[in-house]
């Protein structure tokens, strides 16, 4: 709401109606419901069974495609908004949404660690016998061969500790109007980031167990394999920040996207950290080492 002179009355930013918040549950609908199936084909009964059976993981498509779609124009729209009206009170506002929204995600994380540890910690608790009968009583499970922690593990490690680096580089170039490195430490962290994902993605094709194979190898995928979509996510976020840096559209008091997309990625560097010591390391336990 603008005064008749045109100064605007008030330092907030109202948001026009917006279709992208109800599109984005929808695709987060579809893409949940296509990962159940893709676990449990037999989940809607016979009839839709036959049908995932025949398109196996494809079924998460629709879900994935039109949340893709929805980031784009959301964020696209954000864009063009910060330019105009992300004031310094707006900007506040933000950097508290986005702590909240890293503190969700905190939590997040914390029911896949809950559930490893459990598991781990009580193997063949008499409690349970189910839970004692199919590990054999041991953690990792009797005939699980693990994947070695000190190999493509600790190489994504070092990436991601690499990247975050690079990430912090780039933030102090933009705080001080430096547009060049602001880029190049960018597109190092985007790099990082990509190679992060395709270590990642080998070492699925290559593992030991599959998915479904026991109760270590479902909380293996299920913890590492979130983390791996996190790290995707936080990639394209960068991805977006490198584009608006070569735009110059970052200044020294005017970045808050760039902030989220660095706050973001320090989050996934540091449960990284957790999933590496946690699950890699002391959750292998003496298992045996599976070769490649």
């Amino acid at each position: 709401m603008n005064m008749a002179d045109g100064t605007p009355k008030h330092p907030y930013h109202l948001v026009d109606p917006s279709p992208w918040p109800a599109l984005g549950a929808v695709g987060a609908f579809l893409l949940a419901m296509g990962a159940a199936l893709g676990m449990h084909p037999d989940m809607l009964g016979t009839g839709v069974q036959g049908i995932v059976k025949k398109v196996e993981w494809w079924v998460i498509a629709p879900g994935l495609l039109l949340i893709l779609a929805v980031m784009f124009w959301w964020w696209s729209d954000v864009i063009v908004e910060s330019r105009k009206y992300h004031t310094a009170v707006v900007q506040l506002g933000l950097r508290y949404g986005m702590i909240l929204f890293i503190a969700s995600e905190v939590l997040f994380f914390a029911a896949f660690f809950w559930a490893f540890f459990d598991s781990a910690l009580f193997p063949g608790s008499p409690e349970m016998p189910v839970r004692a009968e199919a590990t054999g009583g041991i953690w990792p499970p009797k005939g699980v061969s693990v994947i070695a922690p000190f190999d493509l593990p600790f190489m994504n490690t070092l990436i991601l500790l690499l990247s975050g680096t690079t990430v912090t580089w780039a933030h102090h170039a933009i705080l001080e109007g430096n547009k060049r490195d602001a880029v190049r430490g960018l597109t190092l962290t985007v790099i990082l980031g990509i190679c992060f994902t395709s270590i990642q993605a080998y070492e699925y094709i290559n593992a030991p167990f599959s998915f479904r194979e026991n109760i270590y190898s479902s909380t293996f995928f299920m913890a590492t394999g979130f983390h791996g979509f996190h790290v995707l996510v936080g990639t394209t976020f960068l991805l977006v920040c490198l584009f608006r840096a070569m735009a110059g559209q970052f200044k020294p008091n005017q970045h808050f996207g760039f902030e989220a997309a660095a706050w973001y990625w320090h989050f996934v560097d540091v449960v990284w950290l957790f999933l590496f010591f946690c699950i890699y390391w002391w959750g292998s336990g003496k298992a045996p080492i599976a070769l490649h």
